[in-house]
Parts: C-alpha cells; structure tokens; sequence
C-alpha cells in the first residue's frame, strides 16, 4: 500500500488526520483549509473514502458520542495509515524536485509572487552580493 499513489482527496483526508483526531464536518472543513478552497468534499464522497480507509487500516475510529440525538464517529489515523502518507509525501517531494532541477536546466525559474520574489531577491543580496540573474542582470 505505501508505495501506491494516493488520489488527492484520499491524501488530503489521511493529511487532516494526521495531527489530530477529527469527526466528518471536522474532516471536510480541514480539507477545504488545507487544499486552499480546492476540494469541498461531500458528504457521500467522504463517508464513502472513510468506510474504505477504515478497511484498509489507515484510519480508526477514535471513538463515538451522541450529538442533538445523531451519532458522531471521530477518526484518528493509524500508525500504518501515516506511513502511507509519509510514503505518498516523499513522492511528491521527489516530484516537485525533479520539475525544479528540469525548470533549472532549461534556465527557467519558478514564478513567485512580487513580495515573496522580492524577499528572496533581497536575501539573496544581503548574503551573496549582487548576483547576476537571467540574461546577466544583476538581481
């Protein structure tokens, strides 16, 4: 299973789970903040993704209590499930270094935003000098 790779919603579920213990409104609301607004999972969609990774093993239930006569199941990931997503994060990080070595390659540069690039441009000075950027200007 570790060496798998993830489908993002999957990821992102196993990620909200990886620090503490959250019930369904919990998990969606914690996907929603970590995907950036990306991915609003629904309710079928998650409960769907939590019965499976409770078969798998990567989630438990932490335990169980009756809300406004509703039964609220909390999940907690297990000792395997952050393997699996330890595993998929060193994926991905292997991922986002290839594309930056070929960007580097090509002679491209990854764009950032005006203030972090100036930031960086900034911190490059103060400890390098001035060093020459694309096309031999001084950044």
């Amino acid at each position: 299973m570790a060496n798998r790779q993830l489908q993002e919603p999957t990821r992102l579920v196993l990620t909200a789970l990886a620090d503490t213990p959250r019930h369904g409104y919990a998990i969606v609301q914690e996907v929603l903040a970590i995907s950036g607004g990306r991915t609003k999972l629904l309710t079928g969609t998650l409960y769907t993704a939590l019965d499976r990774l409770l078969q798998q093993g990567l989630i438990r239930i932490d335990h169980e209590e009756v809300v406004a006569g509703r039964l609220r199941r909390t999940f907690a990931l297990t000792e395997e499930g952050g393997e699996v997503l330890s595993a998929e994060t060193e994926r991905l990080r292997a991922g986002v270094a290839e594309a930056e070595r070929r960007l580097a390659l090509g002679g491209l540069r990854p764009k950032l935003r005006p203030g972090l690039q100036r930031g960086l441009e900034e911190g490059v000075e103060r400890t390098f000098g001035a060093v020459p950027g694309p096309g031999g200007v001084t950044i």
